[in-house]
């Protein structure tokens, strides 16, 4: 009788227990990190459609690539890797330390105003400078009149060459770094920093002694998001002349016809980024830096003696100057004399298309990266962790590529439920996905990701894990625990990665032109149409309007991000 009772009971409970256990271990034992790792592997899906054709066999247009023009792809690949991260470094740290912690002229402008390079697509940028700085424009026509030079007896540096798109990428995507830094110090308590001032160190020993390693983590962060644009750059190293794999690619798929060796060479770009992406991951290592006290006082600027102060005023103008000013100059220019043959009743329809386009997506993408975030942080289940970093990879592959993904795959699924409407209903109901806003806003979220999760996830890391604790012993459910205590805490932030994504998702023009619904235009697309006919003149004009429209949050942002600082309305620590 006894032994009736006692083995078989225990199998369905024991195996009850055996599945939460593998459960836990494998997505951190919660549903909200199956849900992340469900959302992860869906957005994953465009990718591995591409990644699918590296098992294809290869053929005579990748084995010319191989042969000839590979090795160029990669040695310039490398050197603008290595030129643009070592610019945005130095651009985005210097400005970002000096406006948070020293008083000098304009300081309260340059605090928002070093932002403003973000709103200013690449290529862009790559346009004005080109038509300023060529031999025919008007810099050099200028120092030949001035000083009776000629052709080939005066050295000029030539913007179209790896080092001008080396240095015109550094000055448009610096703000990526300086953002995440001056939130990473303006986070950092004054007792923090007055500790070094009583071991002896000056101004620049408790920069690189306190200040630099507490924002290491937000710092590396925000390189690593400067070179995945950078990998994915295509418009200005194209009109720079500069070969790189995404200029390959495009070449490959669009001019010689071959997709398949188009996709293959996407395949060795997806590893440069997976290494970048490793290499980030190892720089910041284990390391946590949080504050575990509640004694903050405001970091109040230290005002600078005139020549310091001039020296401090012309690091932060210097940024703004290469990567704002001098282009939307020549763009404002350009437009003026176009203007009145340009604007019509179109350009409201396409403005408010980017606009809300933009908001829904950088709403979406930091909603799933939020959770995504979390999620690692509360479980850390492997295949959870594994499956955010595949969903993260989008950023650095060209629109192209991943509207093309999206295409494919949505075309799939419109043939499967084609198929289900007909064999139910006798329906044949053509596209029901592909061809949508919904694709776009897909590929969007695919291609921009990256920008709002390693956003959240640097800004998860001031969070200290009691909080987790003392959230799930009052009761709170993973998702509560999110809205009520951790989005809170980390509004800046989030804010921050829905600024990245939203002005991103206005500069966009590959997956829109190919995703786009009949009919449905952007700003991108419109500048793109008149440059593709050499109106660089009236391509100026929806140019401009796109940094407008993304100037609009940039003050707004840069405000909240000031205030979000923990202890921000307590005025001076207890």
């Amino acid at each position: 009788m006894q032994a009736a009772f006692s083995q078989p009971p225990d199998l369905p409970v024991r195996a009850a227990f055996s599945g939460r256990s593998i459960g836990r271990r494998l997505f951190g034992g919660t549903g909200l990190g199956l849900t992340a790792t469900v959302i992860a592997l869906v957005l994953a899906l465009p990718i591995a459609v591409v990644i699918v054709h590296l098992f294809v066999p290869q053929g005579e247009t990748w084995r010319h690539l191989a042969s000839t023009v590979l090795s160029r792809y990669v040695i310039n690949t490398a050197w603008l890797v290595f030129g643009v991260g070592l610019g945005t470094l130095v651009f985005g740290v210097a400005s970002a330390w000096l406006v948070t912690m020293y008083r000098f002229p304009f300081r309260r402008i340059f605090e928002w105003a070093l932002l403003l390079p973000l709103a200013v697509p690449g290529y862009a940028i790559a346009y004005a400078y080109a038509g300023l700085f060529e031999f025919a424009g008007p810099v050099q026509t200028g120092l030949r009149e001035t000083f009776g030079l000629s052709h080939g007896n005066y050295w000029f540096p030539e913007f179209r060459s790896l080092g001008g798109a080396t240095f015109i990428l550094s000055v448009g995507l610096y703000p990526y770094v300086y953002m995440l830094a001056r939130s990473a110090f303006l986070a950092q308590s004054i007792c923090a920093l007055e500790i070094g001032r009583t071991l002896g160190l000056g101004p620049f020993g408790i920069f690189w002694r306190v200040g630099l390693p507490l924002a290491r983590p937000a710092i590396v962060a925000g390189i690593a998001f400067a070179l995945m644009e950078t990998l994915s750059d295509f418009g200005a190293v194209q009109h720079l002349g500069v070969d790189t794999f995404t200029t390959g690619i495009y070449r490959t798929w669009f001019a010689l016809g071959d997709a398949t060796a188009a996709a293959q060479l996407a395949v060795v770009l997806l590893a440069v980024v997976a290494f970048v992406l490793g290499l980030e991951r190892v720089m910041r290592g284990k390391a946590r830096f949080e504050h575990t006290s509640r004694r903050y006082r405001p970091l109040e600027p230290i005002p600078l003696r005139p020549a310091r102060a001039f020296l401090a005023f012309m690091v932060c103008l210097v940024p703004i100057g290469f990567g704002f000013l001098l282009p939307c100059g020549q763009l404002l220019a350009w437009a003026i004399r176009s203007a009145s043959s340009v604007i019509d009743d179109r350009f409201a329809l396409e403005a408010l298309n980017s606009l809300w386009l933009a908001l829904a997506t950088a709403a979406l993408a930091v909603a799933i990266a939020l959770v995504m975030a979390y999620a690692g942080r509360a479980g850390h289940g492997p295949i959870t962790r594994i499956a955010a970093r595949l969903g993260s990879l989008g950023y650095a592959v060209p629109g192209s590529v991943i509207a093309i993904g999206v295409l494919m795959l949505l075309a799939w699924v419109d043939d499967g439920l084609g198929a289900i409407a007909r064999s139910l209903f006798g329906l044949s109901p053509g596209l029901l996905i592909g061809g949508t806003v919904a694709a776009l806003m897909f590929a969007y979220v695919v291609r921009f990701l990256a920008v709002s999760l390693k956003t959240v996830d640097a800004a998860l890391t001031k969070v200290t894990p009691s909080m987790d604790g003392a959230a799930r012993a009052l009761g709170a459910s993973p998702s509560g625990a999110i809205i009520r205590v951790h989005a809170p805490l980390i509004s800046g932030g989030l804010l921050t990665a829905g600024l990245l994504v939203l002005v991103d998702t206005m500069k966009e023009l590959p997956a829109t032109l190919i995703l786009r619904p009949f009919d449905f235009n952007t700003l991108a697309v419109r500048a793109y149409e008149f440059a593709s006919d050499e109106q660089l003149r009236e391509a100026a004009v929806p140019a401009l309007l796109i940094v407008l429209v993304g100037l609009m949050p940039v003050a707004l942002i840069s405000r909240a991000i000031a205030r979000a600082r923990p202890g921000h309305h307590e005025g001076v620590g207890a």
